[in-house]
């Protein structure tokens, strides 16, 4: 049976919120963003929030029918994302999170820095399953249309995995470590960045 996929609107903004907040509390970048168990029960979910909110208004949200995963898509194009290395999202973010947290800004000027230009291409910013339904394929059900769909147009896919099951899912869906750019975050985790051909 076929997992039923919509995309999202302005409307489920609450529910993918609550759904990426439970889907990241464990990950270790987001533990390394939010150290401490009662800061980060108190803050994380504003991260998801602004996340989500960039995505609503710039790129796509897929979500499943039960609303147990979804995926937050960004196009961007050859020249890179927008005003990467200069631009002031990072501080805009930090500010609506938590004014007081540099992680919050730093992770998202280092994620810039490591972020391939020089081709167009599908950045998957995130993906969420629910705590409770990881490990059933969704995320791959949620995935493989929209990488079928980069093969036809030809697009190349990027994503940054933050822990190493992640990674190993997006290896078998066809992504590759860009060794050159993979983050060591200070006194943290390791991130991948990965990139996907379009296959033929």
């Amino acid at each position: 049976m076929g997992v039923g996929i919509r995309v999202a609107g302005a409307g489920d903004r609450d529910m993918v919120v609550r759904l990426l907040d439970a889907a990241f509390r464990e990950d270790p970048v987001s533990r390394w963003v939010f150290p401490g168990e009662d800061y980060l029960r108190a803050t994380h979910h504003r991260l998801m929030a602004a996340f989500t909110d960039i995505v609503l208004d710039a790129g796509r949200i897929d979500v499943t029918e039960d609303g147990s995963a979804c995926a937050l898509w960004l196009s961007v194009p050859a020249a890179g994302p927008a005003g990467e290395g200069h631009d002031d999202g990072p501080a805009q973010v930090r500010e609506a999170v938590d004014p007081a947290n540099e992680r919050v800004e730093l992770i998202g000027r280092l994620t810039g820095e490591i972020h391939p230009a020089g081709r167009a291409h599908a950045y998957l910013w995130m993906i969420g399953v629910a705590p409770d339904r990881q490990g059933e394929g969704l995320g791959t059900a949620l995935l493989t249309p929209v990488l079928d769909r980069c093969d036809r147009e030809g697009l190349p896919a990027y994503l940054e995995a933050s822990n190493a099951g992640s990674r190993r899912l997006y290896e078998r869906l066809g992504f590759t470590v860009l060794a050159d750019r993979v983050l060591e975050l200070p006194d943290g985790p390791t991130m991948w960045p990965m990139w996907r051909e379009p296959r033929p």
